[in-house]
C-alpha cells in the first residue's frame, strides 16, 4: 500500500509536469516560435541536452525549452509505465500506462515532423491533438490508483436510469476534447484572428463570405495593422474555422452547464462533486474571458497561452467530473473480482 501511495503521487507530479508542457507547447504556438530550431532531435547541430544556455534567446528560448519539457515528461512516463507494469495489479490500469507511454512517444515523434516539414497544419494539428490526449490519460490515472478510488465508496452519486451524470460528463468530456482540436486546428491555420473583433464577427453575427466583403475585410486588417501587406490575404475558409469556434464553444458551454448543475445537485451527498461543478463553472467563465480576449487583444502572448493552459484544464475538470461519477455511481470499473465491489454491494 505504501508503494501505491509513492506510486501515485509519481504520476500526480508526472500529470502537473505535463501540465506545463502544454504551456510550454502554447507559448511555441502564441509566439510563433514553431521553426526557431530548424532542426531535430538536434538543436542548430548540438545534442539536445548539450545546447548551450546562453544561446536560448528569443523563438529559440520557447521552442528549446519545449523540448526539453517534452523530453523530461517521455522520461518520467518510462519510468511511471514501469512502475504500473511491475506494481500494478489491475490489467486495465498497466494497460492504460502503456497507451501513455505509447501516446508520448507517438507525440514526440509528430514534434519532430512539425519541425522537418515546416510545420504542416496536419502534423502540427495531430500533434497538438495528441498533447490533450496523452494529458487526458495522465489525468485520469492520477485519479484511479488513489487511495479514494481503490476504497469501496457509499453510492452518493446518480443512478436515474436516463441521462444519468456519467453520460452527461462524458458527453461533455467529448466535446470540450473536440473543441480543443478545432481550436487547434484554428491555431495552425493562422485563423485566429481571420475575425477580429467580439461577441460580433464584422459586425455581424456570422459575416459575409462574398468576393467583395473578404476584400473589405483584408483592407480592415491592413488599417487596424493585424496583417501586412506582404501578408497572405485572410480567406473564406479561414473565418468559417474561426466562427465554427466560436459555434462549437456555445454548445460546450451548455453542456458544461448541464453537467456542473448536475454535479451541484449532490452538495450534500458528496462533497467532490460538489466542488468539480464549481470547479467547472470557474473554468467555464475564464475560459470565455480569454477566449474574447484573445481576440480583442490581438493575440497576446500570454492571454492566448492562458487560453490554451485554461481549455486543457477544464477537459482535465470534465474527466474529473466523468471518472467521480462512474465511481459514486456504482458502475464496475475493475477487472480484479478480489477490489470489484459496486457501490451498491459496498454500501451493504
Amino acid at each position: 500500500m505504501k508503494n501505491s501511495a509513492y506510486l501515485h503521487r509519481f504520476i500526480i507530479f508526472t500529470t502537473c509536469c505535463t501540465f506545463l508542457l502544454v504551456v510550454a507547447g502554447g507559448m511555441v504556438t502564441s509566439t510563433d516560435s514553431g521553426l526557431s530550431v530548424p532542426d531535430w532531435p538536434t538543436t542548430y547541430g548540438h545534442f539536445m541536452f548539450a545546447f548551450p544556455l546562453d544561446q536560448m534567446v528569443g523563438g529559440i528560448f520557447y521552442e528549446h525549452s519545449h523540448r526539453m519539457i517534452a523530453s523530461w515528461v517521455g522520461f518520467l512516463t518510462v519510468i511511471m509505465a514501469i512502475w504500473l507494469w511491475k506494481k500494478e495489479e489491475r490489467r486495465w490500469v498497466r494497460n492504460l500506462g502503456f497507451a501513455a507511454l505509447g501516446t508520448v512517444i507517438a507525440q514526440g515523434i509528430l514534434g519532430g515532423l512539425t519541425v522537418l516539414f515546416l510545420l504542416p497544419p496536419s502534423v502540427s494539428v495531430s500533434h497538438a491533438t495528441l498533447a490533450q490526449t496523452f494529458f487526458s490519460i495522465m489525468v485520469a490515472l492520477s485519479l484511479i490508483t488513489s487511495t479514494w478510488w481503490r476504497s469501496p465508496q457509499a453510492n452518493s452519486g446518480p443512478n436515474e436510469k436516463t441521462f444519468s451524470l456519467p453520460t452527461i460528463a462524458l458527453a461533455t468530456s467529448i466535446l470540450v476534447y473536440l473543441q480543443l482540436i478545432i481550436g487547434a486546428v484554428m491555431r495552425h491555420t493562422h485563423s485566429g484572428l481571420a475575425v477580429p473583433d467580439f461577441p460580433l464577427a464584422y459586425g455581424q453575427v456570422f459575416p459575409s463570405l462574398t468576393p467583395e466583403s473578404l476584400d473589405s475585410y483584408n483592407q480592415l486588417l491592413l488599417r487596424m495593422n493585424l496583417r501586412l501587406a506582404a501578408d497572405d490575404p485572410i480567406t473564406a475558409p479561414q473565418i468559417v474555422i474561426h466562427m465554427i469556434h466560436r459555434l462549437i464553444a456555445l454548445v460546450v458551454s451548455g453542456g458544461i452547464i448541464w453537467t456542473s448543475t448536475r454535479l451541484l445537485a449532490y452538495r450534500r451527498k458528496s462533497r467532490r462533486l460538489f466542488f468539480i461543478g464549481i470547479a467547472l463553472l470557474v473554468l467555464l467563465a475564464t475560459q470565455i474571458t480569454l477566449g474574447a480576449l484573445t481576440v480583442l487583444t490581438a493575440k497576446n502572448v500570454l492571454i492566448a497561452t492562458a487560453h490554451v493552459a485554461n481549455g486543457a484544464a477544464l477537459l482535465a475538470c470534465c474527466i474529473m467530473a466523468f471518472l467521480h461519477s462512474v465511481k459514486l455511481s456504482g458502475i464496475r470499473v475493475h477487472h480484479n473480482p478480489r477490489v470489484a465491489l459496486t457501490m451498491k454491494e459496498a454500501a451493504a
